[in-house]
């Protein structure tokens, strides 16, 4: 069910007594422009709070903070992806083939795999670590790094330290043995304690380091091994032990530059470094084959640790995700790659004083800058432009090894653009619940009502006027189902007739005086009465709403009309879609038809557009509708429309003439009017897109560069054109006149299509001069091709 444009009935009258009414009452927005110099007061106040917060939380560095830019140095391995790492850092690796694969071969044949009887079990025997020791060492390597803790005797027997004892004592100089500090519970309490090697094994100059690393509080490997060792130092909880690292490279006889940082610079994640099954050391065909007799460890650091899944010695680290943890035996290696390659990460600003005021100095300049943003959106979108640069520097000095203060400047520069952002949205939000308490309390007021009309965020007074008026009753007949429409002169309603069998449902259009004055209303009420007799004189045509009645009640006019089933003409008639001559011809026939009756009884519709322009669907007729901007044209008010140059113009822009505009409204104007809607339907172009010509006179067969969506016949094409001419005097002067025209051209389309074999050239010109009227130069100008 379509429904009524909103009324604007009372646009004479209300004019009229606009004449006789006071003074307009003036709201002064004091309070609220204090709200709002408050509100972008308190933005630059949130921003301020932002740059110190922020400098103050650097500087603290708090567990927090360290949290927040743990992550962030996780992200920037992530982006910076793996590298390939150095080659003189292999690791023998105690994997899962390593475990299960010799126990398997010895199994099936012991005397032909005699050489695996050292690892026929786990824990292997420590003759196993000796022979691969002693292997190595002669195949040239640099120094062998055992990521075992020796620190029980052996099960299989004090021989089998002593085999290790004796390699030691031999090859010591260049081998490396694990330590660790562990937590020990007692009854006096807790405390950390040294778990190193067996006593006989501190032989042959054997390098100890610690092999812990310390966890950050995102629980993750961040920090050389040597960091846990100051950490314990610093409490005096236990004598300092270097750490498995710099023991590993001190017996490899490698000069490393001190460490400017405390970081691990990670090649990638877990599987980046080399790996090479233990087991193939001893057995002679990989050690032949693939090892090529041990040449692949020359010169090299060999790191002997688990990686298998039974040790779970295994590690969240920064260049890796919690789902793939890092084995210790890899964060050594790369840990001792970090220390000798001098690229250990290293805190650009270590003093947290000066790193506060580093923080401070950033984020209140991109504050200075994003404050002198006048948009608010500009000010968001440019505070995360700079989020996101400050996030582009960080990594970059991160590439070459640095770390700057990261994740607090960014959220504290984000935060600024929400915080203008969100002031910004209160502030609006005060002004908006300002403005809607001023349109509760002048809601009658005409101007109110068509402000409100035209706000979509203001549609929920309409809301609420809907619900407030649900069920009201009018003249105790009327009973309101709910609000069409609310515009500055009139409220519209679907309303039931209470008093007919049925109850069956009509439009009732509520009309609004500017004034209530006494002398205003009356006023008021003959124009109401005089223009309610005029509605009810043309609702007797079939294709006008009837007028069902009219009465006025507390103050109020009401006009009770029939209520149409159908949809407005403007939804068969979309932005860029034309439809075919045929149809155009039937719209505008129709209307000519309606306006033959309609001026006839001395009236002026004046509004005459798509929107007021229904299709009924019991009939498929159309119907024209809202004659609240009729005039009704007699002598008298002629005279007086000569005398009073301002009268208000009523209509739609493009639909109005120029005269109409000027409030000086004939009978041709409405004539224009339908020629409009014509050319609308032609062309699927809005009437203001239309070009004109140099005298102001619409060019609209040029439209899409002189090429129609639709083919248009000379002979419609020239009555269009005249329906639209600028000068009202030169336009159709009744609707009688125009119709005749059409009709006359719509009797040869008919007599065409009945008689095509007559469609020759000749007889076609001489029946287009027939039906056609001369055309003038000014109508040539408009014609189509």
């Amino acid at each position: 069910m379509a429904e009524e444009p909103t009324s604007t009935l009372t646009k004479n009258y209300v004019s009229a007594a606009n004449r006789h009414s006071s003074k307009p009452t003036k709201v002064t927005s004091t309070a609220s422009a204090r709200q709002s110099r408050w509100m972008v007061l308190l933005g630059h106040l949130l921003a301020g709070g932002w740059a110190m917060g922020a400098a103050v939380l650097s500087a603290s560095g708090g567990e927090l903070v360290q949290l927040m830019e743990n992550k962030a140095l996780s992200a920037f391995f992530q982006v910076r992806g793996p590298i390939s790492p150095p080659e003189d850092i292999v690791i023998l690796a105690i994997d899962d083939q390593s475990i299960s694969v010799p126990a398997q071969y010895y199994k099936t044949n012991p005397k032909q795999y005699a050489y695996l009887e050292t690892l026929k079990s786990y824990p292997y025997k420590r003759a196993a670590y000796a022979q691969v020791i002693t292997k190595l060492i002669k195949a040239g390597v640099r120094s062998v790094a055992i990521d075992v803790v020796f620190d029980t005797p052996s099960s299989y027997g004090a021989s089998d330290d002593r085999q290790l004892q004796a390699v030691l004592q031999k090859y010591g100089s260049k081998v490396t043995l694990a330590a660790v500090y562990e937590n020990s519970q007692t009854h006096q309490g807790s405390f950390m304690q040294l778990i190193d090697p067996q006593q006989m094994f501190h032989t042959g100059s054997v390098s100890i380091g610690s092999v812990n690393f310390p966890l950050e509080t995102d629980g993750k490997v961040h920090r050389l091994a040597s960091e846990f060792s100051k950490l314990l130092a610093e409490d005096n909880l236990i004598e300092k032990l270097p750490s498995f690292d710099e023991a590993a490279i001190r017996a490899a006889q490698v000069n490393y530059p001190r460490p400017k940082g405390d970081r691990i610079h990670f090649w990638g994640p877990a599987g980046t470094f080399e790996q090479i099954p233990f087991w193939h050391v001893l057995d002679p065909e990989n050690w032949n084959t693939y090892l090529q007799q041990g040449k692949v460890f020359k010169d090299k650091i060999v790191l002997i640790g688990a990686t298998d899944k039974l040790h779970n010695d295994y590690y969240p680290v920064a260049a890796s995700n919690s789902a793939k943890p890092m084995s210790g035996v890899e964060i050594h290696a790369n840990a001792i790659a970090t220390l000798m390659q001098g690229k250990a990460i290293a805190p650009g600003i270590k003093s947290p004083p000066l790193r506060g005021l580093f923080v401070l100095i950033i984020v209140g300049s991109t504050a200075l800058m994003i404050s002198r943003r006048k948009r608010t959106i500009n000010r968001f979108l440019y505070s995360l432009a700079l989020s996101g640069a400050w996030a582009g520097i960080s990594y970059g000095l991160f590439i070459h090894g640095q770390l700057i203060p990261t994740t607090v400047p960014m959220i504290a520069i984000a935060m600024i653009g929400f915080s203008y952002l969100g002031t910004s949205l209160v502030r609006e939000s005060i002004k908006k619940r300002q403005l809607v308490d001023i349109f509760q309390k002048y809601k009658t007021s005409a101007v109110v009502q068509e402000i409100i009309s035209q706000q979509d965020d203001l549609q929920d007074l309409i809301q609420q006027r809907d619900l407030a008026l649900s069920g009201k009753v009018l003249a105790r007949r009327y009973r309101i189902v709910k609000v069409l429409g609310s515009g500055g002169f009139s409220e519209t309603y679907i309303a039931e007739d209470t008093q007919r069998p049925g109850n069956p449902r009509c439009v009732v259009k509520q009309l609004k005086p500017a004034n209530t004055k006494p002398e205003a209303l009356q006023l008021a009420r003959r124009l109401f009465n005089s223009e309610a007799q005029t509605l009810e004189k043309l609702g007797i045509h079939p294709q006008i709403p009837q007028l069902l009645a009219y009465f006025e009640e507390d103050e109020e006019f009401y006009l009770v009309q029939q209520q149409i089933i159908g949809h407005p003409l403007n939804q068969e008639l979309p932005p860029g879609r034309a439809i075919e001559e045929i149809a155009a011809i039937r719209i505008v026939r129709d209307l000519l038809q309606i306006l033959t009756f309609v001026h006839k009884n001395n009236v002026i519709h004046r509004d005459i557009k798509p929107s007021n322009i229904m299709r009924r669907h019991s009939d498929g007729k159309l119907i024209l509708i809202d004659f609240g901007a009729v005039k009704e044209v007699s002598t008298k008010q002629l005279d007086h429309q000569e005398q009073s140059p301002f009268t208000i113009g009523i209509g739609t822009q493009g639909y109005a003439p120029s005269e109409q505009c000027f409030g000086r409204p004939h009978y041709s104007s409405d004539i224009y009017a339908v020629g409009m809607v014509g050319i609308k339907a032609l062309t699927g172009m809005a009437p203001r897109e239309l070009p004109r010509d140099a005298d102001g006179e619409i060019r609209w067969s040029d439209a899409y560069g002189g090429k129609l969506r639709t083919q248009v016949s000379h002979s419609f094409a020239k009555i269009l054109s005249k329906m639209v001419l600028d000068d009202f005097k030169q336009r159709y002067q009744s609707a009688s006149e125009a119709l005749e025209d059409l009709e006359a051209f719509d009797d040869v389309v008919n007599f065409q299509s009945i008689y095509p074999m007559l469609q020759n050239d000749s007889l076609m010109n001489t029946l287009d001069d027939l039906g056609t009227p001369t055309k003038s130069s000014s109508e040539a100008s408009s014609e189509t091709t």
